[in-house]
Parts: C-alpha cells; sequence; structure tokens
C-alpha cells in the first residue's frame, strides 16, 4: 500500500445558479411570473417596475384611457369580440343572458386579465340565489342556500333530501317544498337526483310551455327507463300494450329534446355548475392575434410590466467607478450586490420572453392551417420537431409550454398542449359522426366510417377516443 497524487484532466457538467434561475422563470405562468416580479420589487431597492394601463379585453396599452385595437374591432362583427356565447340549456329555451360589458378600458387599478370579461360573469348558481329571493320567504333562504350548495358540477343534488332536513333540523316536507320551487326556479332538471328525474323534470317545463307533452314518453321515463336504455324496445312496447314503433317516437323525442345532464350548453361543451362559459378562467401567456390577414404572436407580460435599474443605483455604480475613495466598503457591497441582482433578474426575463416568442412563432409556422381554419387542419407536431426548428433543447420547450396557455385569434384560451395533440382533429370528427348518426352506430361502424376519409385507427382507439369526449356507448345512446 502506498500514498500517491494523480492529476487527470476530465470534463464535468455541472449546473450553474444562472442557468437554474431562468430555468426557473421560464417555468413560470404569466401569473405567476407577475407574482415574482412584484415579490422582487419589494425586496431588491435597486428594481423599479412601472404598470401600464391596460385594456381587460385585449391588453393593448390605452391611450388617453382608450383602447385603438378593441375600438376598431368593436365596429366589426361582435362574434369576434365577445368572449363568451349565449348561454342555452339544451332545447329547452331555457336562456341565460350574459352579463354585459363595455370593451372601454377599465380604471386606474384594473389588471390586465383577457378572460376579465368571462370571470366578471355571474355564475349560473348566482343568478338563481337571485331570483329565489324573490320566489321564497326569507326563512326559506337558508334551505335555498344549503341545496345550492350541495349541487354537484351537473346540477344534480349530491346529498340526500332528508340528510338536508337533518343538518338544518327542519321538517322534510319543508325541504322538499323549497327544493320544488329550486327545480321551478331554475334551469329544467336542475336539482334532480339522478337522469330519470332530470329527465321528467324537463318533461314538466315542456308540458307547462307547450300545454301538452308526447304519448307514452312520461310513462317510459317513469316505468322502463332502464329498459330504454338498453333497447328492449319490444319489452316496453308488449308491457304498455302499443308499437314499437311508438316506442322509438318517444325515444327520438327525448332524444332530440331532453338532456340527462340538468347544466348543458346547447353546442358542444358541457359546462360545470358555477361556469357558464367555454373558455376557461386562465390568463394566457401569449396572444396571436390577426391584423389585416397577418398572424402576429406576443407574450403577454412583455406590454404590462416595464422594468429598469433604479435611477439612483444605476447612478451610483457609474460613481463606484469613477469616485472609488467616496463609498465606504459596505455601500459598495450593496451597491454592487443589487445592481448585479437587478441586471440578472431582468436578463433572465428578456430570454425567458424570447423563448416563448421564439417558439410561438414556430407554433404558428406550423399550425397556421389550424389557426385560420379549426381544429381538422391541426398536423401531427411533436416538441422534438419544435425543438429542432428553433435550436433549443428539447426539453426547454416542454418546460416553456408546460401549464401555459395561448389565446388564439378567436378569443379561444387554449393550453399549448393542443398544438401537439394530433387526435384532437380525429376526435372533433368522431363527434360529427356520431352527432350526424340515424341509428346508434357501434365502435366498429365509427371505424369504417373513418376508413372511409382515410383516417385509419383501431376500434379500442375510437373507443377510448369516444370516452374522452364525454360520449356514451351505442347501447346507451
Amino acid at each position: 500500500m502506498d500514498i500517491s497524487i494523480d492529476m487527470n484532466v476530465e470534463q464535468q457538467m455541472r449546473v450553474s445558479p444562472t442557468l437554474i434561475a431562468v430555468n426557473h422563470i421560464l417555468a413560470l405562468s404569466s401569473q405567476e411570473l407577475q407574482e415574482l416580479i412584484k415579490q422582487e420589487a419589494d425586496e431588491n431597492p435597486a428594481f423599479d417596475i412601472v404598470e401600464h394601463q391596460t385594456c381587460n379585453i385585449c391588453g393593448e396599452q390605452l391611450k388617453n384611457g382608450i383602447c385603438v385595437n378593441c375600438s376598431r374591432t368593436a365596429s366589426q362583427s361582435t362574434a369576434t369580440n365577445d368572449i363568451s356565447d349565449e348561454f342555452v340549456f339544451g332545447a329547452l329555451g331555457y336562456r341565460d343572458e350574459p352579463f354585459s360589458s363595455g370593451l372601454s378600458g377599465g380604471s386606474d387599478d384594473d389588471d390586465f386579465d383577457p378572460v376579465s370579461l368571462v370571470a366578471s360573469e355571474p355564475t349560473v348558481g348566482e343568478r338563481l340565489l337571485i331570483d329565489l329571493r324573490s320566489a321564497l320567504a326569507p326563512q326559506d333562504m337558508p334551505v335555498a342556500e344549503y341545496i345550492l350548495g350541495s349541487l354537484d358540477d351537473r346540477g344534480f343534488l349530491s346529498c340526500d333530501i332528508d340528510t338536508i332536513a337533518d343538518d338544518l333540523g327542519i321538517e322534510l316536507e319543508e325541504a322538499e317544498r323549497v327544493l320544488k320551487v329550486v327545480q321551478r326556479t331554475g334551469p329544467p332538471g336542475i336539482g334532480a337526483r339522478d337522469p330519470r328525474e332530470c329527465l321528467l323534470l324537463q318533461l314538466d317545463y315542456v308540458k307547462s310551455e307547450a300545454g301538452e307533452e308526447p304519448p307514452y314518453v312520461r310513462e317510459i321515463l317513469t316505468d322502463y327507463f332502464i329498459e330504454l336504455g338498453e333497447h328492449k324496445y319490444n319489452l316496453i312496447a308488449q308491457r304498455l300494450g302499443i308499437s314499437a314503433e311508438e316506442v322509438e317516437e318517444a325515444r327520438e323525442y327525448i332524444k332530440t329534446n331532453l338532456t340527462p345532464y340538468p347544466v348543458t350548453i346547447s353546442t358542444d361543451d358541457v359546462t360545470t355548475w358555477g361556469s357558464q362559459s367555454k373558455a376557461q378562467y386562465v390568463a394566457p401567456d401569449v396572444i396571436i392575434r390577426e391584423i389585416d390577414g397577418v398572424m402576429t404572436v406576443e407574450v403577454v407580460e412583455s406590454r404590462r410590466f416595464f422594468m429598469r435599474l433604479n435611477p439612483l443605483y444605476h447612478q451610483m455604480a457609474q460613481d463606484l467607478r469613477s469616485k472609488v475613495g467616496s463609498f465606504s466598503e459596505d455601500d459598495k457591497r450593496h451597491i454592487q450586490q443589487y445592481v448585479t441582482r437587478t441586471k440578472l433578474f431582468m436578463s433572465n426575463i428578456k430570454q425567458r420572453r424570447e423563448t416563448m416568442s421564439k417558439i410561438a412563432n414556430t407554433l404558428l409556422q406550423y399550425q397556421e392551417d389550424f389557426l385560420r381554419h379549426g381544429v381538422r387542419h391541426l398536423k401531427p407536431l411533436t416538441r422534438a420537431q419544435v425543438a429542432e426548428a428553433t435550436g433549443l433543447h428539447e426539453s426547454t420547450v416542454s418546460r416553456a409550454t408546460a401549464g401555459k396557455y395561448i389565446m388564439l385569434p378567436n378569443r379561444q384560451v387554449v393550453p399549448f398542449s393542443d398544438f401537439f395533440t394530433a387526435s384532437l382533429s380525429v376526435k372533433d370528427i368522431i363527434k360529427e359522426i356520431i352527432e350526424r348518426e340515424g341509428k346508434p352506430m357501434a365502435d366498429r361502424e365509427i371505424v369504417a366510417r373513418l376508413r372511409e376519409r382515410g383516417i385509419r385507427i383501431a376500434r379500442r382507439t375510437v373507443a377510448k377516443y369516444r370516452s374522452q369526449l364525454g360520449i356514451l356507448p351505442s347501447t346507451l345512446r
């Protein structure tokens, strides 16, 4: 055994603190970045931020309190300016008009939020609570509020009415009476215990509006709901003493005019209780807009904050070089520390902005047809392809797009991940096929229809996509 010293030359990769800070900032969403910037301004005396007054809808900087962009587009079709659509429950004619809001800029205290128009709308529950105040006595309002709080995302009553009566210490008949008022006042089917009751409540609404109801529909829903879902038309016809054609007519009426969920949108999406808009309540990190036929990309925080090195600290940093003896060692250390920290922080923000802008412009280049013509024109695209096109590492692309959102030219806010999900176009075609079906089609028949359009996928893939779309199998449709 001996002791010796060897000298070897080798290369090692180590992550620098600067790179860690850049990656941390890159992974933040726009809202998280705003909080970080404000935190830095509180902790760093050499860092200043100047907030611009911006439009709540499009985010443009206001000029004399007026948004030039919204003033220009307001004269065009209002369909492109309104983020939310008219909210309609099924085909029952129950309309809940959206909360009106002007396109003018807000006050000095307003924060930029492109979806603030949507977020400020009163929810279905809030509207219903307002209506109930005129339909119920004041002593019944606590019961109504308890019932509204017990509704799940689809508008169903999530607990037993006996439990509500026991929790509030009231008679069961009183709880039932208030529940019936809630069901009559709100969207047809609201407060139902199950889909069967939901459909029956909607049928009551149709009868009150039209003065009549189709034959045998109520009997089938009340006594043969399970058999109807299993397509046992002959059995139902035999027990009711009618023909199978009459049962199918009743089924077609139920399918066309009623919906098994109390809170739905009349188009494609199912909204949650308390959220009457298709748009998610998230602030976009990037905005893509079309101006005179040309698509442009902008990173959101670039127009809200103007960051700078504090002029006093900037002057003191210059004086350090010219007037060395006029500062103590503690002053020198303080000035150098915070000036260097400010420059590094601003550099990291700039790099984040450039990275996201580069990625968004690449997505715009690859997916312009999708942005102009809809989801059917979405092309298969991977993060590795974007990384190769931008010269970035694939992990950087993933970090820059994860958990972030982008506003499309039609004002719809979608996650970045949608640009990399090629199955969205196939799902849209499957939804269209099912919506236009006469007789419910099995998954194998959908596979055949897709092959006619040049799309070859397996039956289990169709079943998976159908399940993700929230569409029942053919035996239950």
